[in-house]
């Protein structure tokens, strides 16, 4: 996480709504030989206490896990390289604006058991986005097909004991600055989702 202050004002609801919202995210445990990553989906839960995901049997993480251990589950958003010119300042230099959010706690393997009910709120979130489509579910598969597939994976459960977030939008610039760098973010492109980046960059309010 970013140390600058002005950057970390987000509420811990807000980070926990961003993280849902990506739904999608980088799990990092310290494994034998140093830190052990995977890319997977999550759901959190609606109190944000904790994250559900899968991940294959063979996963380093799940052939490290014993019992509990700690692991952070990092979620980033919009990000975008950020030129001087375009604050339009003569005393500033490169830097790259972004948005993450960081959940740290406990990670465990859950019961096979859970697998099943894992699976149906993870599509149920995703899906409910495709509306008018209908929803896919896990009882439109053949049962012994489900139960192989279901073997291939293992359901873990990250209890969440801290939030952090990173905002970093030019919140230390002056308005008119800020606002001009969104509009050249936006015209040149230069990073991922720039036009949502652009706008949060637009919308925040300075300190």
């Amino acid at each position: 996480m970013h140390p600058n202050p002005v950057f970390r004002k987000s509420t811990i609801e807000q980070n926990l709504q961003f993280a849902r919202e990506r739904g999608f995210g980088t799990l990092a445990v310290n494994g034998e030989a140093g830190p052990t990553l995977a890319h997977v989906p999550f759901w959190i839960s609606p109190d944000g206490s904790y994250a559900e995901m899968h991940l294959v049997r063979s996963n380093p993480i799940i052939r490290g896990i014993e019992g509990a251990q700690k692991a952070v589950l990092a979620t980033t958003g919009p990000d975008g390289y950020i030129s001087p010119d375009w604050y339009e300042m003569d005393d500033q230099v490169p830097t790259w604006n972004y948005v993450a959010v960081h959940l740290r706690g406990e990670l465990e393997v859950l019961p096979a058991t859970e697998l099943r009910g894992h699976l149906d709120r993870l599509s149920e979130v995703n899906e409910a986005r495709l509306l008018p489509k209908v929803p896919w579910l896990t009882s439109k598969m053949p049962e012994d097909a489900l139960a192989k597939m279901m073997r291939m994976i293992t359901p873990c459960r990250l209890t969440i004991e801290n939030v952090e977030g990173t905002w970093k939008l030019g919140q230390n610039k002056p308005e008119d600055a800020r606002k001009s760098a969104a509009g050249f973010v936006k015209t040149y492109d230069h990073g991922q989702e720039t036009t949502m980046l652009a706008a949060l960059m637009t919308g925040v309010q300075e300190d």
